[in-house]
């Protein structure tokens, strides 16, 4: 059976919910207990995607305070997506994750130049209280580029797996194209990758490959 490994990297502030992110998507579990990360964790989920496949997807919880060392470009290195969390309830963590985002695109980028692919999550909806607005989330996806975003809940598991799903398609839907980039590279010498994605969360044109 075939098998691909593709690496993501989750990262924001502190507390908003990154390392109970990869918990419920790993392990369906939910504690209130993490113990706050230091430097990076590591998850591996396998996931059957077709009778012949086999995905291996490679979680990279960074903690919230890497932004500000120079580990971050090492943790970012090779990434074939992204996610960006933020907390709901804390307004400060929504304009952190312009800075996060920033951060990315600055240590890492795709072959040709472009930003690694990412998608922004709105994390605690469950909670009453919100200093965020739908609209601004809206209007910052699309002045940075985001693949998308949706509003989360870890403790509740809302758009957890619907969210992972789409960036594994994301992926998917590149590695077919690198493939057939492959093939026309191989007959003809050259060949263009570039890539238009339609989709219930977002659309986006971008590059393959990460020359980080």
């Amino acid at each position: 059976m075939a098998e691909l490994l593709f690496k993501v990297i989750i990262i924001g502030d502190p507390t908003v919910g990154k390392t109970s992110f990869v918990q419920r998507y790993v392990n369906n579990s939910y504690r209130k207990d993490y113990k706050m990360t230091i430097g990076v964790d590591f998850a591996l989920k396998v996931i059957k995607w077709s009778d012949n496949r086999n995905i291996k997807l490679q979680l990279w919880d960074i903690a919230g305070q890497e932004r500000f060392t120079s580990m971050t470009r090492v943790y970012y290195k090779d990434a074939h997506a992204c996610v960006i969390m933020f907390d709901l309830t804390q307004r400060s963590t929504f304009q952190s994750a312009v800075k996060w985002k920033k951060d990315l695109d600055t240590k890492c980028s795709l072959l040709d130049g472009s930003p690694v692919p990412c998608l922004l999550l709105a994390n605690k909806a469950d909670l009453a209280h919100r200093e965020v607005e739908q609209s601004e989330i809206e209007d910052m996806c699309k002045e940075q580029d985001f693949l998308g975003w949706t509003e989360t809940s870890v403790k509740d598991g809302l758009m957890v797996e619907e969210s992972m799903r789409f960036l594994i398609e994301e992926m998917m839907t590149k590695h077919s194209e690198i493939d057939d980039l492959n093939d026309s590279t191989n007959q003809n010498g050259r060949g263009e990758n570039n890539i238009r994605l339609n989709n219930e969360i977002g659309q986006i044109t971008q590059r393959n490959r990460c020359s980080c």
